[in-house]
């Protein structure tokens, strides 16, 4: 008699089934972006109804058209400001601000999340301090900030900085602490030395991590610019200081539209941060995403 179990046979039917959902999951797995990189265009119902209920408040006079104004005075004001060269030197200013803040923030954060999750000591040292100062509101550093620096470019960097800061390292840092103690150990036995735990266990497997945190460090740098182009006003330049001009001037399209310019921008900055993000996370295995 014979020692080795058999299998049971699979039907062929249910085999004939089955080959169906895995061709399509394998095409699925093969093609991870497809699915996301075609328009929602059901996201425009929102927008479109609310432009709609807007028009015809303000055409049947339901409301105080100084303060609510119509939808084509809005645009006839962004026409206005997109043939202003001013306007795009703004958008660069601010873009300028904006990426450098967040560069050094993200690296920062990445560096103190990094050394408070790989070091008990430093945990016990900075973790506290740390933990402390992420509780005071961001615009709460401004008048300090303003006094020791002024209102240019330098105390915008660095409250740009600081929003970008706190949500890098607290996602480096959620990332690090995730890294299992079997792969440490596995690295262990292999001999690794301290640096190539750091940079072929520890960053790797804290990636996703790190990602998620500077995509919304990101964001939290984008509303820091605005917010201090808003409230520390010295030279006029900036998208910020759009909505700032409309509201001295009272000029309500300017203000919208100044608006709508920037939810446009950080959106195209999320699009930008979550497709460098799915690039880079290629490697994962599909169920991991």
């Amino acid at each position: 008699m014979s020692n080795t179990a058999s299998l049971p046979a699979v039907p062929a039917a249910s085999a004939g089934a089955s080959s169906v959902p895995a061709a399509s999951s394998a095409d699925s797995a093969s093609n991870p972006l497809a699915s996301q990189s075609a328009f929602n265009w059901r996201g425009l119902v929102l927008p479109l109804a609310i432009v709609l209920v807007w028009y015809g408040v303000t055409a049947l006079n339901l409301v105080n058209t100084k303060l609510i104004v119509p939808p084509a005075g809005v645009v006839a004001q962004g026409l206005k400001e997109l043939a202003n060269g001013n306007f795009y030197l703004g958008i660069g200013l601010s873009l300028w601000r904006d990426l450098s803040g967040f560069s050094l923030g993200a690296l920062a954060g990445i560096a103190v999340g990094a050394l408070i999750g790989v070091s008990r000591l430093a945990d016990k040292v900075i973790g506290p301090t740390f933990h402390t100062a992420r509780q005071i509101s961001l615009f709460a550093w401004l008048p300090l900030l303003s006094a020791l620096v002024g209102t240019g470019d330098l105390s915008k960097i660095i409250f740009i900085g600081f929003s970008a800061f706190y949500p890098v390292v607290l996602g480096t840092l959620e990332g690090v602490r995730g890294v299992s103690r079997a792969h440490a150990e596995v690295a262990r036995v292999y001999g690794f030395t301290p640096a190539q735990v750091f940079f072929k266990l520890i960053l790797p497997a804290a990636s996703p991590q790190i990602l998620a945190g500077l995509r919304l460090g990101l964001i939290y740098a984008w509303l820091a610019t605005i917010g201090a182009e808003y409230l520390l006003v010295n030279d006029g330049q900036g998208i910020g200081n759009t909505v700032f001009k409309g509201r001295m001037a009272f000029n309500v399209e300017l203000i919208l539209f100044g608006l709508l310019a920037i939810g446009l921008v950080g959106n195209v900055f999320n699009r930008i941060a979550a497709a460098g993000e799915r690039r880079l996370l290629r490697w994962r295995a599909p169920a991991a995403r």
